[in-house]
């Protein structure tokens, strides 16, 4: 597969070099590491980071500035990062209020980023960590993933940390949005890995795969390749299924990486006409590439059960790259 690169063992730093110089205004990457932080922090409040793998783009970097995350963990692609990186990003975003870690549902990111925390509560920072796992896909709640809902997390507690608010109050927040998302993805192609010659699964042209997650692996299951409205009455039907609660809903349109805008937005007719028929109210809707898998093909839905403690989070302001509200 062709691929615009240098080195691919060196895609990573120099996608955050390029990145923080083109935004060097708001953005800065901290000497010696894969962290990207806010170029001039706000003081006097809770520190609000997150992290991963990197080929999610623009998670998690384009999610940092006012009112969404202070600083961002960036590993090698599909790789959880280390825990001095999570250390580093701790001790960039600590102003004194403690710092809180928004962490997807994967073994080896909660691993590290709870070692980072032990180092940190060492050194005096008061560290808590909540843990995204919006992807029904996966039966077990446990074992669900943390997929594209996790920039929804992103939004709310950076929100409610620019309030001032204490770390637990955060956490709390962060909790509460946490327990009312659900996502779930479909793919219309494999995604292919920088510098490997294979796609990370095979695909039939005439197939798509049901549930995956944004690790370019496998779904639950695959079948026939279907009109965007019958996608959306899928995704719909299983997501909606996990839906806590009847108040109004934030809808979240992700493109995996490949999908062109135009079939994203068609896409969001569909999937709005499909809530329009089950009567449920939305409160805001949001189109676009927020958290992908390389170049993979394919759209994923979020829905968020918004309520009257969590709206004003969602509409609060945000400048961040990605996120301009």
């Amino acid at each position: 597969m062709k691929k615009l690169l240098n080195d691919p063992n060196q895609l990573v730093s120099d996608f955050l070099d390029g990145f923080t110089a083109v935004h060097t205004s708001q953005l800065k990457r901290l000497p010696n590491s894969n962290v990207v932080v806010r170029k001039q922090p706000k003081t006097d409040k809770v520190g609000v980071i997150s992290g991963g793998g990197s080929g999610h783009e623009p998670a998690h970097a384009g999610y940092v500035g006012h009112g969404m995350l202070d600083a961002a963990v960036c590993g090698e692609v599909f790789t959880s990062p280390g825990a001095d990186q999570f250390l580093a990003a701790i001790e960039a975003a600590n102003q004194g209020k403690g710092v809180l870690l928004v962490i997807k549902n994967y073994n080896g990111d909660q691993m590290n980023a709870e070692m980072a925390m032990e180092m940190a509560e060492a050194q005096g920072i008061q560290t808590e960590m909540v843990v995204v796992n919006d992807d029904v896909a996966v039966a077990d709640p446990a074992q669900r993933r943390g997929i594209a809902g996790t920039v929804l997390v992103h939004k709310i507690a950076g929100a409610c940390a620019e309030t001032g608010a204490s770390l637990t109050k955060v956490k709390e927040v962060a909790e509460k949005a946490i327990s009312r998302i659900r996502s779930m993805s479909v793919a219309l192609t494999p995604c292919s890995l920088p510098g490997v010659d294979q796609p990370s699964f095979a695909l039939a042209e005439d197939e798509m795969e049901v549930g995956i997650g944004i690790h370019g692996e496998r779904g639950m299951y695959r079948e026939k390749v279907a009109p965007s409205q019958e996608i959306a009455k899928l995704l719909v039907s299983k997501v909606a299924a996990e839906l806590p609660g009847s108040d109004p809903l934030a809808v979240l349109i992700n493109g995996m990486g490949s999908t062109p805008l135009v079939e994203q937005y068609s896409f969001a007719r569909d999937v709005l006409a499909e809530l329009d028929k089950q009567s449920y109210k939305i409160h805001a809707t949001y189109v676009g590439d927020y958290m992908t898998s390389l170049d993979m093909a394919g759209i994923s839905l979020t829905l968020f059960v918004v309520d009257d403690e969590l709206a004003p989070y969602l509409q609060a302001e945000a400048r961040t790259v990605q996120w301009q509200s």
